[in-house]
């Protein structure tokens, strides 16, 4: 098993408790992170060509200085966070830059509340147990801020992230290395189709499902969201049923980020490689509306099937196995999984007889379609996976049924 990258960081999150005075605080903080973003993104936004570059990080701090000078409510506010504002997008830029994320965009008021700190823990914040459910984190400019103790804080956390959801709640997230889960030596490889109906099915032959809301919650959901189309823009009437919408889909995503989290772990216990379809869900769940100039089409259909995927955490899920199985994650090429045999390998489209049931025209091989393919992926990965189930027939094993000439 390969050893964790140094750069690589995972959170543990916490539900932060502050007090009205302090959560007033801590909204106040949130403003001036914005703001200071929604400048950098000005002032980016600004260029072209022929005009002179954007200012880089050190040029935009000490801007900050001089507009903190100028700013009454700038000063007033922490020069930490601020400038950890201009850190965190000037890492955004670089991201964009190397293609490997969207370019940054404004910050609004209500969906955007966070802010990031980072500095050594004894000298720039805090976090201190003061009894067996609650514990203290020191927030520059607010003071300590009581938060539910669900698990130790780990020592080496050297930057913490607040922020606010669209439910109201607030979070601290510390960011640390994780500890990767050992592997159980036990030589088995699993396969995992990630899919709509069914969340995440297992070589195995087991069925995952990601939970969601019920069915009287989805009910209220849909009645919300009714009524939150008649509300008028800027009433109070609008602003709670928005907060009503916003618990639901808080619980949705609570919810499945805890099958996600147990699911994985369970996994990454159970077996020493776990193979995946190397899948881009940011490509794939990208809106299909196109331009006005070259308007997509079938962009409602579209936009129900990047919500199931998203329901379904097919990101989230390989993501958390990669941070708790590294080394042990497999990705492998989904072409043809879903009509391919696993028992004779005979490939063609009419293999998949519907969603759920696959039936080789070639041998009548019956299974369930999503199962197959994900037989199919644990053996594309490779001799790591195959060696360990037994051994081996000399010669391919999965090959198109030849014909037999009898002389």
């Amino acid at each position: 098993m390969s050893a964790l990258p140094a750069s690589f960081v995972c959170v543990s999150r916490y539900r932060l408790q502050p007090t009205p005075s302090q959560e007033a605080a801590l909204l106040e903080l949130c403003g001036q992170a914005r703001f200071v973003w929604n400048l950098a993104v000005e002032q980016h936004r600004y260029w072209r060509p022929g005009r002179r570059s954007a200012p880089g990080l050190a040029e935009q701090c000490r801007q900050l200085t001089q507009a903190r000078a100028a700013s009454e409510w700038l000063r007033a506010g922490s020069q930490t966070v601020q400038q950890q504002a201009l850190r965190d997008f000037a890492q955004a830029m670089a991201g964009f830059f190397a293609r490997t994320h969207r370019r940054p965009t404004w910050r609004k008021a209500g969906r955007h509340e966070g802010f990031r700190i980072v500095g050594r823990r004894g000298m720039h914040w805090e976090v201190r147990r003061v009894s067996r459910r609650v514990g203290q984190v020191r927030i520059p400019k607010v003071g300590w801020v009581r938060f539910r103790w669900s698990r130790p804080v780990p020592d080496e956390v050297k930057s913490f992230r607040v922020t606010r959801d669209r439910a109201g709640r607030w979070h601290v997230a510390f960011a640390h290395v994780p500890d990767a889960i050992p592997a159980p030596g036990n030589g088995d490889g699993v396969g995992v189709d990630r899919g709509v109906a069914v969340s995440a099915a297992l070589s195995t032959g087991e069925l995952l499902h990601a939970p969601g809301l019920t069915r009287a919650e989805a009910a209220r959901l849909r009645r919300l969201e009714r009524k939150l189309a008649r509300a008028r823009r800027g009433s109070a009437r609008r602003a709670g049923v928005r907060a009503a919408i916003a618990c639901l889909k808080a619980r949705e995503a609570d919810r499945r980020r805890d099958w996600v989290d147990k699911t994985t772990t369970r996994l990454a216990s159970e077996f020493d490689v776990i193979a995946v379809e190397d899948l881009n869900v940011a490509v794939m769940t990208r809106s299909a509306k196109g331009t006005i100039d070259a308007p997509g089409v079938n962009v409602r259909q579209k936009a129900g099937l990047n919500r199931a995927i998203l329901t379904n955490g097919w990101g989230a899920l390989v993501q958390r196995l990669e941070n708790k199985a590294p080394g042990r994650v497999v990705k492998i090429n989904p072409a043809f999984t879903s009509q391919t045999c696993h028992a004779c390998g005979h490939r063609a489209p009419d293999n998949r007889e519907s969603q759920a049931v696959f039936r080789c025209v070639a041998c009548g091989h019956r299974a369930n379609a999503d199962v197959n393919a994900a037989i199919n992926i644990r053996n594309a990965a490779g001799h790591a996976v195959s060696a360990r189930e037994g051994p081996r027939v000399a010669g391919p094993v999965h090959r198109e049924p030849q014909l037999v000439l009898l002389s």
